[in-house]
Formats: C-alpha cells, structure tokens, sequence
C-alpha cells in the first residue's frame, strides 16, 4: 500500500545539567572544583532509506522522542551524549513544519542527513567557572532544552517515466505488463486508486522506473477526481507517457482526451507540462486495422508535432509495440547505459 502522507511528533532531548562537586580526599586539602559538563541531549534526524517507497512505517509509529543527556559527576566526568534517533524515509519526502507551513527539507540524495529537531546542549558544570579569584565555585548551568515540533511528511515518488491518461486508458495495464508490478486492472474507471511504481527491465542493466497515477478528468488541477491528488507524484519524473484509448467505451473523441489532459497538466504545473511527452494510442487490440488506421493517421496528423516524438502504437494487452515504447522512453528519460553506452 502506498502511502504518500503522514504528520509526525518529533521531540530532541534535553541538555544535561552540570555538576557542582568539590574535591575533597584525604592528603588533597585544596583539591578544588571538580564537577563536570553534562552530556549533550539526542538529535533527531531524518535520512534517505533507498528500500522504502512510501510512508507507512511511519504512519504506524508516528512519535519520535531522544533521550537527554547525562548530568556531570564529580571527579570531573562529564556526562555521556544521548544517542541520536534516526527517522528513515523514502526518497522523495518533502518535510514540512506543520504549524508554521515551512519546508523544512527535501529528503531525496542518498547521503541527506537532516537534523530536524536538536538536542539541548550539555550544562557546564562548577570546574568550568574556576579562576584565580573564585577557587571554589559553586555555580553550575543546567542542560540546554530540548526541540519539538509536528511534522507533516509528503511523499513524491522519483521515477523516470510517468503515466498519464483518462481513466480506464490502460495505464495499469501497460504498468504490469512491462514491470512485475501488479496494479489493479478491471474494465471500469477508476480502478486505480493510489500510485504505483514499476521497474521495467529493458535488458543488460538498463532499467526505467514508471510511476502511475490515477485517471485525470476535466477539472483534475483544481481538485476534481483521483488524480489531482496524484499528480505530484509525477513532477520528478523526466519525461511522461501520455495514453490515449484509440476506442473509448464512452464514445468520446481521443483528440478530446488529449486536448483535456495537456490543459489538466498545464493549469496544474506549467513545468510539468513541458516535459518531454511520448504519446502512446492503446488498445489498438480492439478495433479493426482498417478503423485502427484511420484514427492513428487522424491523431498523428493533429498532434504528431506537439510531443517530443511521432505518436506511437501499442497494446498493453497483447504486448503489440511496447518494446518499441520502452525504447522510446529510454532515449526521453536521457538515460545513459551503465557501461557508458548512450542510448541513441
């Protein structure tokens, strides 16, 4: 199950307190101050787990609290630090304050080591304040406070390809049959309900990460349907596949189809509207060639110009062009072979 948002508590730990302690032993008549610093409270911090893909572990176990320092002792040990809390996320975690609205971080790199709430620091203890003109102090500082704050966690999946589309497109179709993801696919609108990611393997060790979203209908950018809550979810993606049923079972015009979800994308990110777009007319399975060809040659000649490439035909059903397809998104995703081989 993905889960793309969560609220979390997190709360550092306290500082602690210095030591007020006086040598006194037998034979060490003016041993003087000897109580040390106290040890600094625990961090909590945020950091990129390349295994996760969505924020369920966190939902389940939202409060995160680090123990506080150790106070000073005499003899001038100072107290042990707290040990620091580690929060793992999933790449792509935007982390915001939740009573102010501020981003805090963007959890993406695999080396990002957020500290969203610090540990208070470690008292000072009497040895500290000791000077030629005050040999006995008696004066030490408590340890710093401790932070806490509420965190709302939003999830943005990174993926190479994103799928977009009307609803009952094929998008979850063409998802499993070129991953091993297994989406839900029936024969009605809406089947998809969350996003969903697959890798799909196009030999050696070139792989396409493919995110889906749900289907967009008119209005999606201002909050109608499913997919609006989705489309965040394909703004790190580098290049999108834009599919269109060629025979839509509500009689519609895929032209129409089309047209709606390039003003959908736009109105909603001006950005993720300019990405690189491989229009791709599916179920081609189900109509007769001599119908196929004449709607593909109709959708080519109004928008073959528009995308970054020709317009192309597959069947997710039958598997008819979609290595062509994968190809195509390698080369849109600018991905470059392992072994230094640069597709194109």
């Amino acid at each position: 199950m993905l889960i793309d948002r969560a609220t979390i508590f997190v709360r550092s730990g306290k500082g602690g307190d210095g030591c007020v302690s006086l040598r006194r032993e037998k034979y060490i008549p003016k041993g003087g101050p000897d109580g040390g610093d106290g040890g600094k409270g625990g961090d909590i911090v945020l950091v990129v787990d390349p295994n996760l893909d969505t924020l369920l572990g966190v939902t389940s176990s939202p409060h995160f609290f680090a123990d506080n320092g150790r106070p000073g002792k005499g003899r001038s040990m100072s107290g042990a630090d707290a040990e620091i809390v580690i929060v793992h996320l999933p790449p792509g975690t935007l982390v915001y304050d939740k009573d102010s609205g501020e981003q805090l971080a963007d959890v993406s790199a695999s080396d990002d080591r957020i500290v969203v709430a610090r540990g208070g620091r470690g008292g000072f203890g009497n040895e500290h304040f000791k000077s030629s003109t005050n040999q006995t102090p008696r004066e030490a500082t408590p340890g710093g406070a401790c932070e806490q704050r509420t965190l709302r966690l939003e999830l943005k999946l990174i993926a190479d390809i994103g799928l977009v589309g009307k609803p009952n497109a094929g998008k979850s179709t063409l998802l499993a049959a070129i991953s091993r993801a297994t989406p839900k696919v029936a024969d009605y609108p809406f089947t998809t309900r969350s996003a969903n990611l697959g890798i799909a393997e196009l030999g050696g060790e070139r792989r396409l990460v493919i995110a889906d979203i749900p289907g967009l209908i008119d209005g999606a950018a201002a909050g109608a349907g499913l997919g609006h809550q989705f489309l965040r979810h394909i703004e790190r993606t580098t290049a999108l596949v834009h599919l269109l049923d060629i025979a839509p079972a509500d009689g519609s015009d895929p032209l129409d189809s089309y047209n709606a979800i390039r003003r959908e994308l736009a109105e909603y990110s001006p950005q993720l509207a300019a990405k690189p777009e491989i229009v791709a007319i599916n179920k081609i399975d189900l109509v007769p060639d001599t119908e196929r060809r004449a709607v593909v040659e109709r959708i080519v000649a109004a928008i073959g110009g528009s995308g970054s490439c020709k317009p192309m035909v597959i069947s997710g059903a039958t598997g008819e062009g979609l290595r062509d397809l994968l190809e195509a998104c390698w080369l849109a995703a600018e991905k470059t072979d392992p072994a230094g081989w640069q597709a194109g």
